[in-house]
């Protein structure tokens, strides 16, 4: 791991801390009484008295204020720039975040990043770096808006933390202001000159999740720790000296190779190092100065034009659909981001919903037409009964929210029979609809968008894994297993376990299919060998299993292993983040496909 070099030692400064609060203060407002500069500086007025002698001896002030050479002086301190941090997704910021940018959204009738660029123009600070990844071109307007923006792109905003955002704005970064674009500030907090790095803070007084920081003796940062109670958490913006920028940026080329810091805010490498890196002062605002919104409810606190009138489609939609106005939509709380999609939790007249929210790119995989049919024949019999409603050209979709739910243990039997027995519950329904879900020939599909648009294959055995699982799939061509109805992604966070339901969700792929899609798909997503795998298709058979069956079912693991490998590496063609899941289903498909065609002599 990168450290920064022990006891940093910081350049030689041209004057004390307090002579420049004094000469800056005189810069600002000229001349003005002692009493005045003792009331703006905090310092006494003897000080501000033999002071200002020495400074008109060194030719610094004169009768009307600075002079050049005082200017010349203060140099050291000038501020070069702030970099707007703007990459992030912020999703905790539900509904709203789904469709813009935090930062973009307008409070007391202000952007936020607009009025934190003019805030920072007002004090003379003219270069900022707006660093941007989620919804990136809604930012675009900015460079034309204000002179002196300047935008750069961080790619993997949805894969890194904000300690890359910086790694990529280094060259920028040097008496600078390190700013988060969603904050607000009710008094212009910057300043055209700064003695030295310091962290915006607050006292809280009760418990929270912050990052706390320890002043020592001078008052700079002692030490830093996440969440806690009374004390001065980290709110607002940042500003860097040339000294503490240099430490940090070494710190963030030394990891970049690593990539230990990439998944951290940057708080973490200063909590790690705060006794190597150059001295960062704590400066604390008054409470009630910063705000950081971390929800809708905290946004409507501060501003009550969001309590009835949010801007937001998706609050329309949910106020709509249950017949409620905007004001009743309460308690937002994110669902951690599926494979497909994004969903978040909320609260109207006391009861829970699920809104879910469609991911990019998927409409391309995905009818949003044949979803929403499947989900009402699967309400009506019972297998998913907290479905309430879904738009079928937008693809977004409300639902019940259960409580105390589990997802299926993959190393409970139990818990296999439960599913199997809503699985034959689907399956001997005998539903149809007028289109199927063939596996097969869909991964054919999706191996073709992205051999043709999203660059090829990078697999180098994907041919001789395809060939093999296309033998597994005709040998179970016509051998007396009928399609039915079938959910078709069965693997274990589809599933809702309580005391006494257990429900099927999310049926995207639905379709009239082979069953071995069903059964597959568990198979595969639980990792296990062959041998568990015959115990769950003899448990789903029951004792007149036939040999044909089994290899039927074992065969679909392999084919849909295949697909969801194939559909992993085209979400991630999209920019989705597909992680383990695309290695597991990559391995399940192998180890299926090589065992049948062994075992089979296929």
């Amino acid at each position: 791991m990168a450290k920064a070099s022990k006891n940093t030692a910081r350049a030689a400064l041209p004057m004390s801390k307090n002579e420049f609060t004094l000469l800056y203060a005189i810069k600002k407002y000229g001349i003005q009484s002692h009493r005045k500069l003792r009331d703006m500086t905090g310092l006494s007025t003897g000080y501000i008295s033999q002071t200002i002698k020495e400074f008109a001896a060194r030719g610094w002030v004169d009768g009307t204020g600075v002079t050049e050479q005082g200017v010349e002086a203060l140099a050291p301190f000038k501020v070069e720039n702030a970099v707007i941090m703007a990459a992030g997704m912020s999703t905790r910021f539900v509904p709203l975040s789904l469709e813009k940018p935090k930062g973009l959204l307008v409070v007391k009738n202000e952007v936020l990043i607009e009025r934190q660029i003019e805030q920072l123009q007002e004090a003379g600070i003219n270069n900022i770096v707006i660093v941007l990844g989620y919804k990136k071109e809604a930012f675009f307007y900015l460079e034309d808006k204000f002179e002196g923006v300047k935008i750069i792109i961080n790619p993997e905003y949805n894969t890194k933390n904000n300690t890359h955002t910086l790694y990529l704005a280094q060259k920028y970064i040097g008496n600078s202001y390190i700013c988060s674009s969603d904050d607000y500030f009710e008094e212009n907090p910057f300043d055209e000159y700064v003695y030295q790095s310091y962290y915006a803070a607050v006292h809280v007084h009760e418990k929270t999740n912050e990052w706390y920081m320890t002043p020592d003796a001078k008052g700079n940062i002692a030490k830093v720790k996440k969440s806690g109670e009374d004390g001065l958490i980290m709110l607002g913006h940042v500003y860097w000296d040339r000294n503490f920028a240099k430490a940090m940026i070494d710190i963030l080329n030394e990891d970049h190779g690593v990539g230990n810091y990439d998944s951290a805010l940057w708080e973490q490498i200063l909590m790690e190092h705060v006794k190597e890196l150059p001295p960062m002062e704590i400066k604390e605002y008054p409470a009630d100065s910063i705000f950081e919104f971390d929800s809708l409810d905290e946004l409507r606190e501060f501003d009550i034009n969001y309590v009835d009138h949010t801007h937001s489609k998706i609050m329309k939609n949910i106020a709509r659909v249950l017949d409620c106005k905007e004001s009743d939509i309460l308690h937002f709380k994110p669902i951690k981001q599926g494979l497909t999609n994004t969903s978040f939790v909320f609260e109207v007249a006391g009861k829970r919903y699920v809104y879910r929210h469609p991911g990019e790119g998927t409409e391309a995989i995905i009818s949003r037409p044949h979803e929403k049919k499947a989900l009402e024949l699967a309400k009506s019999i019972g297998v998913d009964p907290t479905f309430i409603y879904m738009d079928e050209t937008a693809g977004w979709k409300i639902s019940r929210y259960v409580d105390d739910i589990r997802v299926p243990s993959y190393d409970s039997f139990e818990d296999s029979r439960r599913v199997l027995d809503v699985m034959r519950t689907l399956h001997d329904k005998k539903l149809s609809v007028d289109w199927q879900f063939l596996p097969w020939e869909e991964a054919c599909r999706i191996e073709l968008l992205l051999r043709t648009g999203k660059g090829g294959i990078a697999d180098p055995e994907f041919d001789k894994l395809k060939e093999r699982v296309e033998k597994c799939y005709k040998k179970c061509a016509g051998d007396g297993i009928e399609m039915c109805f079938c959910h078709c992604d069965t693997y274990a966070p589809n599933w809702m376990l309580t005391d006494k339901e257990t429900i099927l969700i999310d049926w995207e792929y639905a379709g009239n299919a082979d069953p071995g899609c069903d059964i597959g798909t568990y198979i595969m997503d639980s990792m296990w060998q062959v041998e568990d795998a015959e115990r769950f298709i003899r448990e789903y058979c029951g004792p007149g299993m036939t040999d044909a069956q089994l290899f039927h079912y074992l065969a679909y693991t392999a084919i849909l292993s295949y697909y969801w490998y194939v559909w992993a590496l085209y979400r991630e063609a999209c920019g989705a983040v597909m992680g383990e899941s695309l290695y597991n289903w990559h391995v399940m498909a192998e180890r299926y496909s090589k065992y049948l065609v062994k075992v089979y002599g296929l």
